[in-house]
């Protein structure tokens, strides 16, 4: 009895003993420090500055040249990459066989128009023995008959004729209008198939199309600009990937028919001049729009003070010496600063020094404070 009444004693002792030491080790968590932190009251001011989108440079006129006859290619009577006028001669199909096709159906048409000269005379002179009883009237109408077929014939001659010529005609392909001609397809003596080979492109290069696409909410303000803006007031402007822009200014010229239902956007085309053929067809760059505000204004914040995460931008913002996420809807950058859209109001206080250390709620210690 004893002895058990001794190893309770020894268990419970043990566990004592254990749950001191286990306590006496435990460590004691400290509040971290407050962050140092510099801040910024954001506040509305005018600013001018730009809108960039992306856009595509195309040409206003474009045509791919294809082959309307089929044959040999005899003759090439222009630069890869030249300028070209309006019915400039471009090309040459092997025009033998198109143009003895043709001269063999003039001949034909010569033979036709002849039957049918003597058809009408035979027919004539029936006409008035018939008049006098002086023939069958079985006989004038074999005449009348034989008027109207050489007619038909004469008709279907004549339509010969005119194919004949139109192949001819497209043996030899020119400019269709003024423009820039590319690189050529075919060379001399290749094979080409009416209607399929494609033997090069030519495209007009002044003015040029550029193309961009808007948010269907902007909608009002582009026509605004469309019946206010000028080529020569600078609001729409070129920039290109190594940061030039380009010389000439450009104005709208209209919207496209409908909006994308997928994406929300719809196609604005922009004119600008384009005589020194700077701008080429399917070339990249972004549409510089000029946003003077005038009297509005607008929020501005520091850049620097804006934290992406996960694709969104956040702020934070001084709260009783707290410092609280913000989401923020970005605008343009200015300089140093950046357009707020929406998530700040006028008077907010943001961090723009220490951010790396904050966390959502951060305690912080606020050392300078611009406004």
């Amino acid at each position: 009895m004893k002895k058990k009444i001794f190893q309770l004693f020894f268990i419970v002792l043990t566990a004592m003993i254990t749950l001191l030491s286990c306590k006496s080790n435990t460590p004691v968590t400290v509040a971290p420090p407050p962050v140092s932190v510099n801040v910024y009251q954001v506040s509305k001011s005018s600013a001018v500055y730009f809108d960039s989108y992306p856009a595509t440079v195309n040409p206003l006129n474009q045509v791919d040249l294809k082959a309307q006859v089929t044959g040999y290619i005899t003759g090439i009577y222009f630069s890869d990459g030249q300028q070209v006028i309006k019915e400039q001669k471009l090309y040459d199909i092997d025009k033998q066989q198109y143009a003895a096709t043709y001269d063999n159906a003039v001949a034909n048409l010569n033979v036709m128009k002849a039957n049918l000269d003597r058809a009408q005379q035979d027919a004539d002179r029936y006409n008035d023995l018939l008049k006098q009883d002086a023939i069958a009237k079985q006989v004038v109408d074999h005449a009348m008959a034989d008027l109207q077929s050489a007619k038909m014939q004469v008709a279907a001659a004549d339509a010969t004729v005119a194919r004949a010529a139109t192949d001819l005609k497209y043996s030899t392909i020119y400019a269709p209008f003024d423009g820039t001609i590319g690189i050529s397809q075919v060379k001399s003596g290749t094979l080409v198939t009416a209607n399929q080979t494609l033997l090069n492109s030519v495209s007009s290069n002044n003015p040029m199309a550029v193309d961009i696409s808007i948010d269907q909410k902007e909608i009002p303000r582009f026509e605004k600009l469309q019946q206010t803006s000028k080529a020569t007031d600078s609001v729409f402007t070129l920039a290109f990937g190594d940061n030039s822009t380009y010389s000439k200014t450009g104005a709208i010229s209209f919207f496209d028919r409908a909006a994308d239902q997928l994406t929300g956007t719809i196609k604005v085309r922009l004119i600008f001049p384009n005589a020194e053929s700077f701008l080429k067809a399917g070339m990249n760059c972004n549409v510089r729009i000029k946003n003077d505000n005038g009297d509005s204004t607008v929020l501005l914040a520091p850049y620097k003070s804006v934290v992406e995460q996960l694709g969104e931008f956040i702020v934070y913002v001084v709260d009783s010496n707290k410092a609280i996420q913000r989401k923020v809807i970005l605008g343009t950058r200015i300089n140093d600063k950046i357009i707020i859209k929406s998530g700040l109001q006028e008077g907010d206080e943001v961090i723009t020094e220490g951010v790396q250390k904050l966390r959502d709620s951060s305690m912080i210690q606020i050392g300078a404070v611009k406004k």
